[in-house]
């Protein structure tokens, strides 16, 4: 069962406000969740960005939420970048603000979260690493391009049997201005809004 402020959130979500442009960016990934759920198999997507900072977790942790509000099984989400450096604590902000629990696991310099989106779930264990990284899957697959630096950077990914560019404003460009909080949120919004569309067309 997910936090009722994640549930509230959720049903917030308004996906009359995407576009037809980016109900066709997506579709790939709707296609890819329906083979793997009509064959039975496991549902892996790993999202990746350059830094593994802000929006590819997002994604993440979003996609990992909004599959389990619909009780689609087996969907298992991951991120990774092509450098690794730390999960950028305004991106972490956005996430409270919709209602989930993190805690510090590990306060280095690339620091260790625990996501929580429910009392009995899971915790979605949040840090920046390469999207090749061991805590990640090496097969059966799909990538999902968050950024477009990553796009443009990794022509080809290893393992992956779909490689699905949905990209995203990167909200860093308002670090350290009065809109940083507003605007973490708004691209946070936006990506759940997106992959609420994409798991609803699942069932």
């Amino acid at each position: 069962m997910l936090y009722k402020d994640i549930i509230t959130q959720i049903e917030s979500l308004d996906t009359a406000t995407i576009s037809e442009e980016r109900k066709l960016i997506v579709s790939p990934l709707i296609d890819f969740i329906k083979s793997k759920k009509e064959a039975e198999e496991d549902i892996r997507i790993n999202f990746i960005c350059t830094h593994n900072s802000r929006r590819s977790h997002l994604s993440q942790v979003w996609a990992q939420t909004i599959a389990a509000y619909f009780n689609i099984k087996n969907v298992f989400c991951y991120s990774g970048g092509t450098e690794a450096t730390a999960l950028f604590p305004m991106a972490a902000k956005a996430l409270l603000t919709s209602g989930f629990k993190i805690e510090t696991i590990s306060n280095e310099k690339n620091p260790v979260y625990s996501i929580k989106n429910g009392d009995n779930n899971h915790p979605i264990i949040g840090f920046s690493k390469k999207y090749d990284d061991s805590f990640n899957p090496t097969s059966k697959f799909a990538a999902i391009l968050t950024c477009s630096s990553a796009d443009q950077g990794c022509p080809f990914i290893a393992g992956a049997e779909k490689r699905i560019p949905i990209t995203y404003e990167d909200p860093k460009a308002f670090d350290n201005t009065p809109q940083q909080e507003e605007k973490y949120l708004e691209r946070s919004i936006q990506i759940a809004t997106e992959l609420y569309f994409v798991f609803s067309k699942i069932n």
